[in-house]
């Protein structure tokens, strides 16, 4: 009775709290415009209406994880975000904020489901343990999914760039402003190729050297490529060699890279597909051939 009882309350205020995080987050968002159009209504400056923002939720996510944390982040975790699009300095702490309230929420929540049902007490540590842990880990799943995302789509996109980059510079456009048309072009085909390319060009205008701010948007994306066409730019400089054959040989080869790696998941795929055949395929097909034959022989014997 008390299960029945203990698990709908806790759906119920699991369904009130989603539902009033979404309220809160769209009241948080609407709320500047609101004392904005205040202002104009009553007839004080624009400039002058105060912005009343609420506190939101990811506010409390960042202050837990810079409690955690002590203000201090590893290196690798912050190249990881980076890689993943997380280019904010309150990234680590959202991240390790996020960890620990996903670890804290899931583990109530399950020990209050747990404690209601019939089971052994170890069976109910395990479920508790198994659920806490998994969801500890959504973040990093999370993480490795968009670092995998952004360098599988710097990587399908780059050829491309660095052709219009060679056409470009064979037209008579100095590198730099070539960089900036080729930027504009990629931007329809894939935004964040573009973003990384600006941010790059934005370091070269601050006063950084070409090669380093490119060196630094090979450690943002983590794309090796990136780091080869460092390599082969800083060559053709210091040698004097024509930067457009550098640039074409340099897209001829990330082509035929790009086409073996297709290669070698095409020679994959039928190694990945003897599990689902064999889990969902091959069950179906002998019930299916057998079953007839394993019903005749039942009646047989049963007479």
């Amino acid at each position: 009775m008390d299960s029945q009882i203990l698990i709908p309350v806790l759906v119920g205020a699991s369904v009130i709290a989603v539902g009033g995080a979404a309220l809160l987050g769209r009241q948080s968002r609407k709320a500047p415009l609101h004392a904005r159009l205040r202002g104009v209504a009553s007839g004080g400056p624009i400039a002058a209406v105060a912005q009343v923002e609420l506190p939101r939720f990811s506010d409390m996510v960042k202050s837990v994880g810079s409690a955690l944390s002590s203000g201090r982040s590893s290196k690798i975790l912050r190249a990881h975000l980076t890689q993943a699009g997380y280019h904010s300095s309150n990234a680590a702490a959202v991240y390790l904020g996020a960890k620990a309230m996903l670890l804290a929420v899931v583990l109530l929540a399950c020990g209050a489901v747990t404690l209601a049902t019939p089971l052994e007490n170890q069976n109910k540590l395990l479920i508790t343990m198994t659920g806490s842990l998994l969801a500890f880990f959504v973040p990093n799943m999370i993480v490795s999914s968009r670092r995998s995302r952004r360098r599988g789509e710097i990587r399908r996109h780059l050829p491309d760039a660095i052709d219009l980059l060679e056409i470009c510079a064979s037209a008579g456009m100095g590198l730099d402003m070539a960089w900036n048309s080729v930027t504009e072009e990629v931007r329809p085909v894939s935004q964040t190729l573009a973003d990384e390319m600006a941010l790059t060009n934005l370091e070269i205008h601050l006063g950084a050297a070409r090669a380093q701010a490119m060196r630094h948007m090979a450690q943002r994306t983590g794309a090796d490529e990136l780091s080869s066409l460092v390599a082969v730019l800083v060559q053709s400089d210091r040698f004097g060699t024509s930067i457009t054959d550098a640039l074409r040989n340099f897209a001829t080869s990330m082509r035929e890279a790009r086409s073996q790696r297709a290669q070698e998941s095409a020679e994959k795929m039928a190694v990945k597909l003897i599990f689902p055949m064999i889990a969902f395929i091959f069950p179906a097909a002998v019930l299916v051939m057998a079953g007839p034959a394993f019903i005749l022989v039942q009646g047989a014997l049963s007479r």
